[in-house]
């Protein structure tokens, strides 16, 4: 630490009298303007800043973050440069991680975490640089390591500061009015690049921009710092070449267990709203493929798991409508889901999606809605649970004049409505064929089921069993096209006893720094390779069809 830490020189520091009271909070704005003005006249020395920003830290018991981001800035570019060897850029960075965690420990927790944006961009860069740089496999191997275990111990940090609590708030942290300012101290190069898009380039600009013109909320921004590290390590993982069953398995488990741990709204917010986006922020570090085999497992994080910090009761500090918003960004993320599994034709999972949905998420959501317009009672209720079901009502209840999607949510409006047309559409003209299809996958999901349940029989005799189900099916069909509307009905109860959803449990361990996490289709697995973050006492349910 004292290798990083810059002495200064008490003849050139500013006198502590003039920081107290209300001169402090213009001293602070001042210096930052008179900063920048340095970096408009193109000056490339700005070591008679340290010591001003040194005192503007030490002068407050709970030090501003503006205070703490600069000073280490300043530090930082002492340090660094970008023809440095880059196994030294990665101890260099390891040496601000070390800086910044060591000047917020007076702080909140959000603003603990918050702190660590730099830290995290730069971290992305090393990354982003590593895979441009003609290095031999050994040294690639080794920065590649070195950047892993950087990324650990950071996930590490925001774990333990998760656990002290997001509500904690030491001094006054709750808002930033120059973020812009601040990232223009970071990102200050001569190449125009210094906005909100490109220090946050792992959220995309849809999330960054919420930050610009205005006030930043901490606790949003720790959130969004929380879901870059998070990124990171999926990307760094997807990188090291393990066979992509084994890493699905690890990966999975790991952010269902990330999630769990950190306990954070506003993180798994910003992870509902980044797929959302049309493509995951991280085609910049990974191909095409990868992006979606993250979004996979992404969705399976976000839609199968029923996290306990997200309970009504747990919310209560968060404003309404922001609960309210998350819950419609759900609805539309786990809608998009349920119509991506339908096109790759994995028609299971899909069915998966839909009844985690309708168990953990539909009524509430028909409960908010109902309070908010004050028809409780009154208004019809949706024709069913699923998300499709939610979101036609919605959107009736809008054609009405009720406003349901706020601004930032009312520009996938018009694409809701064609999906759901679509799928009305699709359904309409494909009715002919609907029950062949729906009674030979209750087969087919039969079988699956007693593979899973370890009775699985010879592959040639299940093979036949199969066929022999599948056109006995199609024979009692053709019978029972003349048999009445009785027998239709009675096949009609037969059949909704084909499907039977299992329910997975995922149980936390006070008593362990591990979670053990297991799906019994081996989707997740316990003792992984991947470390999880602790849990405290989560209780969390996977609600998943038995394959």
């Amino acid at each position: 630490m004292e290798s990083v830490l810059i002495e200064t020189n008490p003849s050139t520091s500013p006198n502590f009298k003039p920081l107290l009271g209300g001169n402090y909070d213009p001293t602070l704005k001042q210096s930052i303007r008179n900063l920048l003005d340095e970096f408009l006249k193109g000056a490339s020395n700005f070591s008679e800043f340290v010591p001003v920003f040194f005192e503007l830290m030490q002068a407050r018991v709970y030090p501003p973050l503006e205070s703490i981001w600069v000073y280490s800035a300043l530090s930082f570019r002492s340090r660094i440069s970008a023809k440095d060897d880059i196994l030294n850029r990665v101890a260099v960075v390891k040496d601000l991680f070390q800086l910044v965690s060591a000047c917020s420990g007076s702080s909140s927790s959000s603003k603990s975490i918050a702190l660590l944006a730099p830290v995290v961009f730069e971290v992305y860069r090393l990354l982003f640089d590593l895979s441009g740089k003609e290095l031999s496999s050994k040294r690639e191997k080794k920065v590649a390591k070195e950047i892993r275990s950087l990324i650990d111990v950071i996930l590490g940090y925001i774990s333990v500061c998760s656990s002290g609590g997001s509500n904690e708030n030491n001094g006054s942290d709750g808002s930033i009015n120059c973020l812009e300012d601040l990232i223009r101290v970071w990102m200050y190069g001569g190449e125009g690049k210094e906005d909100l898009a490109a220090f946050f380039p792992l959220v995309g600009a849809e999330i960054s921009g919420q930050f610009g013109g205005g006030e930043c909320d901490v606790d949003s921004l720790a959130g969004v710092v929380m879901a870059e590290a998070f990124l990171l390590k999926m990307c760094v993982y997807c990188r090291v070449g393990v066979p992509r069953v084994d890493l699905e398995k690890e990966l999975r488990s790991w952010a269902v267990a990330s999630i769990a741990g950190f306990q954070n709204c506003y993180f798994y917010e910003t992870v509902v709203k980044m797929l959302l986006e049309l493509a995951l922020p991280v085609t910049s570090l990974l191909s095409s493929e990868d992006e979606v085999f993250l979004r996979k497992i992404l969705y399976d994080a976000v839609i199968l798991g029923d996290y306990s910090f997200l309970k009504p009761e747990r919310v209560i500090q968060l404003p309404e409508e922001r609960l309210c918003r998350l819950a419609l960004t759900q609805l539309i993320v786990t809608h998009e889901a349920i119509e991506f599994l339908r096109e790759h034709g994995d028609q299971t999972k899909s069915i998966s999606y839909i009844n985690a949905f309708s168990s953990h998420l539909s009524s509430q959501l028909v409960k908010w809605v109902s309070n908010q317009i004050g028809m409780e009672g009154k208004v019809n209720r949706p024709s069913g649970a699923s998300p499709k079901a939610l979101i036609k009502w919605l959107l009736n209840l809008e054609g009405q004049g009720v406003r349901i999607f706020d601004d930032s949510i009312s520009r996938y409006r018009a694409k809701l409505v064609l999906d759901i047309s679509k799928v009305d559409y699709d359904q309409s003209a494909g009715r002919a064929d609907v029950n062949n299809l729906d009674d030979d996958l209750l087969f087919y999901v039969d079988k699956k089921r007693e593979e899973e349940d370890g009775n699985e029989e010879d592959e040639e005799t299940d093979d036949s069993m199969t066929a022999a189900f599948v056109s006995a099916a199609r024979r009692m069909r053709l019978a029972e096209k003349d048999g009445g509307r009785k027998r239709k009905k009675g096949r009609s109860i037969e059949k909704k006893k084909q499907i039977k959803f299992q329910k997975y449990n995922l149980h936390g361990n006070s008593n362990s720094e591990r979670e053990s996490l297991q799906f019994r289709d081996g989707s997740l697995s316990s003792g992984s390779e991947i470390e999880n973050p602790p849990s405290d006492d989560e209780d969390m349910e996977l609600n998943q069809e038995s394959d």
